[in-house]
Parts: structure tokens; C-alpha cells; sequence
């Protein structure tokens, strides 16, 4: 049978259809360059306003520390980058060992560049080891700017960011988050969270590819990663994707609105589908944390291939991930399960189902006994 079941949604969201017929106009009609003088211009040049306002408003920012990217690749580049710039040749780097790799590979090239950078270790659950994080916040190489992700893109994990980043200001460092696979899916307040810098990916929730956003709290000085003209404050170049901002910011509005009931909905999808699970007989973990995001479920399988079982699913219609990432030449697993130290029985047999909104409990269902038939007729 073939099914079309997309359960990938850690990968990306489908746009809301409010967001793409809002965003229609700006491709046709609205085609103006804010940066005019005549008044078609300053019509656009307000929606840019009202639309920075906007995003402010859903995570408890001042409108001017929002900056528009290209997405969240651009924006962990500048936040790392940009700091680094700005302290010249002694910027200390504390991350942590399962960041997304628009960090950790930011982070190797500082390294390359001369910089100190710290990669901490995860517990099993895939929360950050807070005893490895204190004692690098006492020793005399004292970390500049730490940068740990809020929701873990792979196994779903919850960081402690509050907590983190309040011991990062107790010693004068500056903490800045990847929030890709939180914004819009889980309660973002910056101040509460006491975030110096903040990044975030508009079709991570339901929006546009493409655009993206980096909070960056005022008084906090980085440098430009871009050139040129004096778009974003002066401080990003580049003629304004306003398709891009008016969809981003009505996506934000409405990922923020209905939170609540999705959150119920998706729990609930994923609880159907760990039961499913539950009833197959396969040997397998399950990666997760205390307090995980409803929608990504990462499971391990001992003596599986999940790269095979990826595949086998798509070839029926159902698209999820492997959350190992193996190289198909060298096999090498995900620096997440790495870090979580599974043994490699399970290790090599881990895919990543991420459900969204538009997920059914009878898709979660179907999705489990397929995985489980994958599993039986390759063992035979």
C-alpha cells in the first residue's frame, strides 16, 4: 500500500496557507524597494515596521533588537562570528557537543581563526552535563559568549536555557541560543530567558524558507557579517525579502496563537505513536529527555540499519529521517547520538519522526507497524 504521511517536520513545516496568500501580493503587485523615497515605498517600509513589531511582541523583545536574515544559518553565523569580530583575537567560545552544525561548524572555523572554543559534554537525555558547565565558568579561561541551543533538532531535548544563561551573567558572559526548533513550537520570552542574543528559522513554523531572524539584546555589540547598504539598523546589508518578513511575522503570530491547542494535539500524536510502538516487540530506546518537544521522537533500534528503514518508508510514502545521519561511505554517526554514548548496537538502527499539526494519531499508528514489518522481514 502507499501511503503520503509526512513525518519530517523537524526538517521543515508546510507553509500555513494565510501566510502564503498574504506573502502572494509581495511577489506581484507590492514589488517595491523600501529604500525609495516615492510613497509605494514608504507603504512597504511600514510593513517591514509592523512586522519587526510584530515578532517583537511574541517573544518579549524591543522591535529594534530584531534583525531579519536569510534564515537561521545566517543568523548563528553572525551571532558567532560577529562577537568574535567584535572582541578581535581573544574571543572565547563555550558550546556544546550536539549543537546544530550551523554552529559547531561556525565554531571550528574560529578555531581555525585563532579563537578558544569549549565543547562541552551531554548527559545520556541530551541535556547539556551542568557540572562540566560550571567548572568552566570558574576556571581562569573564563568563556566570553556561550552558545547552547534550546530544543536539540534530533532527539528533541529542552535545555535549561534560564538557568544557563543566568549563570553565564553571574560571571559577565554573554549567552546566545539557537531557538530554530523552538520558535513558534514552545514559549519564548526573552527577557525571562535572559538571552544576550537569540536565532530563529521562519519555516521551522509554518512559514517561508529563506527568512529567519537574530534577537540581539541592546547594548550587545557584534559586527556586520554582510555589507553594503544600511538595511537592518545599518548593521545587516542587503534590499529587504519582504514576501519573506510579512510571512515570517504572520507565521510567528499564528504558530504563537494556537500553541497551546497544537502542543495538546501533537502530544497526543506522539503518545499514540510510543504506544504503537510499545506493542511491536522490537528492541529499541527511545531518545529523549524529561522535558522534550511533543513533536520530535527519536527512537534507536539495536541490530538495525536506520538509513535502510529511511528509505524502505519513503519508498511507501512515509517521510521521515534518520536521526544517525550515516555517511553512506563511512558510516559515521550524527555528533548527537555520539554524544549521547548509546551503544552502537542501537546506535546505527536511529531515525528521527518529527509530527506536526497536520499529523493524525492514525498516521502515528500506521507509521510504528510499518517500522516493526521493516524490521521483522529483514531480520528473516
Amino acid at each position: 500500500m502507499k501511503y503520503n504521511i509526512y513525518a519530517d517536520n523537524a526538517a521543515t513545516t508546510a507553509m500555513y496557507p494565510e501566510v502564503a496568500k498574504i506573502m502572494r501580493a509581495y511577489f506581484v503587485d507590492e514589488f517595491y524597494n523600501p529604500s525609495a523615497l516615492y510613497h509605494q515605498a514608504s507603504k512597504i517600509r511600514r510593513l517591514v515596521k509592523q512586522a519587526r513589531e510584530t515578532i517583537a511582541e511574541q517573544i518579549g523583545a524591543q522591535p529594534e533588537e530584531i534583525y531579519f536574515t536569510s534564515g537561521g544559518s545566517e543568523a548563528d553565523n553572525w551571532a558567532l562570528k560577529g562577537f568574535a569580530s567584535a572582541q578581535g583575537n581573544d574571543a572565547r567560545i563555550l558550546t556544546s557537543r550536539i549543537e546544530h552544525h550551523a554552529v559547531l561548524n561556525t565554531c571550528d572555523y574560529l578555531e581555525q581563526k585563532g579563537h578558544i572554543v569549549t565543547r562541552l559534554p551531554v548527559t545520556h537525555d541530551g541535556l547539556l552535563d551542568y557540572h562540566s558547565y560550571e567548572s568552566s565558568l570558574s576556571n581562569e579561561n573564563l568563556p566570553l559568549l556561550i552558545s547552547i541551543m534550546l530544543v536539540n533538532n534530533e532527539i528533541g531535548s529542552i535545555q535549561p536555557i534560564q538557568k544557563l544563561a543566568s549563570a553565564a551573567k553571574r560571571v559577565g558572559a554573554y549567552f546566545h541560543t539557537d531557538a530554530v526548533q523552538a520558535m513558534g513550537h514552545i514559549p519564548i520570552d526573552v527577557k525571562l530567558l535572559h538571552v544576550d542574543m537569540l536565532s530563529a528559522s521562519a519555516h521551522k513554523f509554518h512559514g517561508p524558507k529563506g527568512m529567519g531572524f537574530l534577537y540581539i539584546r541592546q547594548g550587545v555589540e557584534i559586527d556586520s557579517l554582510i555589507h553594503g547598504g544600511a538595511q537592518e539598523f545599518g548593521s545587516r546589508a542587503g534590499t529587504e525579502n519582504i514576501a519573506g518578513i510579512v510571512g515570517m511575522a504572520k507565521a510567528l503570530e499564528i504558530s504563537c496563537r494556537t500553541m497551546q491547542a497544537d502542543r495538546k494535539h501533537v502530544a497526543e500524536v506522539r503518545k499514540t505513536f510510543l504506544h504503537a510502538m510499545q506493542e511491536t516487540g522490537l528492541d529499541y530506546v527511545v531518545n529523549e529527555a524529561e522535558s522534550n518537544v511533543e513533536g520530535i521522537i527519536s527512537i534507536s533500534i539495536k541490530n538495525a540499519n536506520g538509513e535502510m528503514i529511511v528509505n524502505r518508508l519513503d519508498l511507501l510514502g512515509i517521510a521521515v529521517a534518520t536521526g544517525s545521519a550515516c555517511n553512506s561511505r563511512d558510516m559515521e554517526l550524527s555528533s548527537v547520538i555520539k554524544a549521547v554514548k548509546l551503544p552502537l548496537e542501537y546506535a546505527m538502527g536511529t531515525i528521527r519522526i518529527s509530527f506536526g499539526i497536520e499529523n493524525t494519531s492514525e498516521e502515528a499508528v500506521i507509521i510504528a507497524h510499518e517500522i516493526a514489518r521493516i524490521c521483522n522481514l529483514n531480520n528473516k
